[in-house]
């Protein structure tokens, strides 16, 4: 476990091991959640299909194109949960293909009209 105070603020970094060198690595979504193996029942998002939840996080620059880095702050969900657990995903695209899914940043999905 790693032990933080409420509101600290929290650096992370991924880093792709590839010997390829022309390699993207893009954070799609961030969910915490207060049970190690329950990222379903309670939940709160901090980052989602590349679209962020939480006011407090933000991506860090990186020289490195397989290097991602972001921070956020720790939180609490209720005094009940002493732990606070992370899920994060990532998506791994080719340098420069602007088409990938790592160029398209931000992906919400439009709600359908119901037809009468």
């Amino acid at each position: 476990p790693y032990y933080v105070d409420i509101n600290q603020i929290l650096f992370l970094e991924a880093y792709l091991r590839s010997s390829d060198s022309n390699l993207v690595l893009f954070v799609d979504t961030c969910v915490a959640s207060p049970h190690p193996n329950d990222f379903t029942t309670v939940t709160y998002d901090i980052i989602r299909n590349g679209c962020i939840k939480d006011s407090t996080y933000a991506n860090y620059y990186s020289p490195y194109k397989h290097i991602a880095r972001f921070k956020f702050s720790a939180f609490q969900f209720v005094r009940s949960y002493p732990s606070v657990y992370l899920k994060c995903e990532f998506v791994v695209c080719r340098l420069n293909d602007y088409s990938s899914r790592c160029y398209q940043g931000c992906i919400t999905r439009s709600k359908r009209e119901a037809s009468s």
